[in-house]
């Protein structure tokens, strides 16, 4: 008798934390001495966190004592050219040690080449060489730290002539091939979408749904002639949109709301981890 193969959350045991939200130092002092209500995890921004000692270290196993907590990096440039910096995987091996997170994640892109680091989450051209070559580093990077990886789908405002596959395809087989999550950013889907004119309900059909071991939620502003992922408001309807039809595929998946400029005070952050609690709990109701 056949079985069905085992996913890949199940084989990691990877869990649902619920709905959390970004850990960032406006709410820093609210979350550790007055709690976080009914915000049940939370982000980290992993650059922030590679050095011992001193008060953001200190914040930091303050807020692990009481609450789950996941490292998400912007700095390791899983597509660049250039040879990981060893002193950074053992830095993150250390800090995922001291965390002990369910997993931890970084961005499908690219940040500098040549020595130079241009502090942006630049995209990849979608073709074959690229996937090998990103999934011969994710492999890399797993190897040397040892707990389940996952990759975000980055926005963008560029395409490449040289891409032979759709974003979806691509970022879907390198996280098959190189066995690793996937950290399912619907803000960035929708902006992308805009931005290239590619359908982002086929974004969301296409990716493998038990890959996904995290959603990402953020706002984005438009700018008339394309959409910005700037992180700095509300959640947009159709995003919310999205997000629901993500979840009707991938079940109970851990969702963040992330929030990193104009950031509101903490009631209003914790009213929109709400909400998507609420519409998390209505898709996983339609879908059952």
């Amino acid at each position: 008798m056949l079985t069905a193969p085992v996913g890949y959350r199940q084989r990691h045991r990877i869990p649902d934390l619920g709905v959390g939200v970004g850990f960032r130092p406006k709410h820093a002092e609210h979350v550790l001495e007055q709690g976080a209500g009914t915000v049940e995890w939370f982000e980290i921004v992993t650059e922030n966190y590679l050095v011992d000692g001193g008060r953001t270290v200190r914040n930091l196993e303050r807020l692990r004592a009481a609450h789950r907590v996941v490292p998400h990096g912007v700095s390791m440039s899983i597509g660049g050219p250039e040879p990981f910096d060893e002193e950074y995987l053992g830095a993150l091996r250390r800090l995922l040690d001291r965390v002990a997170p369910p997993w931890f994640s970084d961005h499908l892109c690219w940040t500098g080449a040549a020595g130079l680091d241009l502090h942006d989450l630049l995209p990849l051209p979608h073709t074959p060489a690229v996937v090998r070559h990103v999934v011969e580093r994710v492999k890399r990077v797993q190897d040397a730290v040892g707990r389940p990886f996952a990759l975000e789908n980055v926005s963008s405002y560029l395409t490449y002539k040289s891409s032979e596959m759709p974003e979806w395809e691509f970022l879907a087989e390198i996280a098959e091939r190189a066995d690793c999550g996937i950290l399912f950013d619907v803000n960035n889907v929708c902006v992308s979408a805009r931005n290239h004119g590619f359908d982002a309900n086929a974004y969301v059909d296409a990716i493998p749904p038990d890959r996904v071991v995290q959603v990402h939620l953020a706002g984005h502003t438009d700018k008339g002639t394309h959409l910005l992922d700037t992180h700095s408001a509300h959640v947009a309807d159709p995003v919310w949109d999205l997000y629901v039809r993500a979840i009707r595929r991938m079940g109970a998946v851990s969702t963040l709301i992330e929030w990193d400029e104009d950031i509101p005070e903490w009631s209003v952050l914790e009213e929109e981890a709400s909400r998507a609690r609420r519409l998390r709990a209505r898709a996983l109701e339609e879908a059952a």
